[in-house]
């Protein structure tokens, strides 16, 4: 990949391409971030869905001046980290961009519900999934990459079950619609990328089926369908067991 890559990026054509730049808008924000990653994917989400325009900075870890730069931005090294010019401020951490969205940057859908208690209600099964789906995931999937001798399959077996017991609490929970009923929000962000990357590890056709097909609506989604056409040309990097 190019040391750097930049894509303005609003809802509109399905695929975004990266290098290609709109006119007549103003980009006050900036995400830094890569296809791939589920963490991302949930934040792109978000921005899709209300046409949020924004200019998107593709972090490469693997090459030198790519990795470099975005750690003088954020020195922890994840991402997607948020860049609000408009009001200079740095936002870190996808949960906290999402709400951060939610509040300077409305739109149609609105992420989390007004009644402080439903809000409540939506960060906890928004954590869910980011720690009982896609932590569990994760763990699973970067044990593939490991240098020979230094895998982990320990904990590999507890992340799978960890991962199988919050998937039946899912399966439990969810209803035919999205995660808290008929409206899209932010748990619903959530758990896009987290259960199309689980599926990838334990395939819920089979013992979860009810979560099989709330995945299946959400990758009909808009929002989430470009995300993952814009993770297509990567996917040949994602480990594979």
């Amino acid at each position: 990949m190019p040391q750097k890559q930049r894509a303005s990026c609003v809802s509109g054509p399905p695929v975004f391409k990266i290098g290609e730049f709109l006119t007549g808008v103003s980009m006050t924000l900036r995400l830094y971030f890569h296809p791939l990653s589920s963490f991302c994917q949930k934040v792109l989400v978000a921005l899709y869905e209300n046409s949020t325009p924004f200019t998107g900075d593709l972090v490469d870890f693997g090459d030198t001046a790519s990795r470099e730069a975005f750690l003088k931005v954020w020195p922890v090294g994840q991402f997607p980290v948020l860049r609000d010019e408009a009001h200079d401020r740095l936002v870190p951490e996808s949960s906290v961009i999402i709400e951060y969205l939610d509040r300077h940057y409305p739109g149609p859908t609105t992420f989390l519900p007004a009644d402080p208690d439903l809000a409540r209600q939506a960060r906890f099964r928004e954590r869910f999934f980011d720690l009982h789906v896609q932590q569990n995931m994760q763990k699973v999937v970067t044990d593939r990459i490991r240098p020979a001798g230094k895998n982990d399959p320990f904990g590999v077996e507890q992340a799978r079950a960890k991962l199988a017991t919050a998937l039946d609490m899912i399966e439990d929970d969810i209803g035919e619609a999205w995660a808290m009923g008929q409206a899209f929000n932010v748990v619903d962000c959530a758990a896009a990328p987290a259960l199309w990357y689980a599926d990838k590890v334990i395939p819920l056709a089979a013992a979860h089926p009810k979560t099989a097909r709330y995945l299946e609506r959400l990758s009909a989604r808009p929002s989430f369908a470009r995300a993952l056409k814009e993770a297509e040309p990567y996917l040949k990097n994602f480990p594979r067991g």
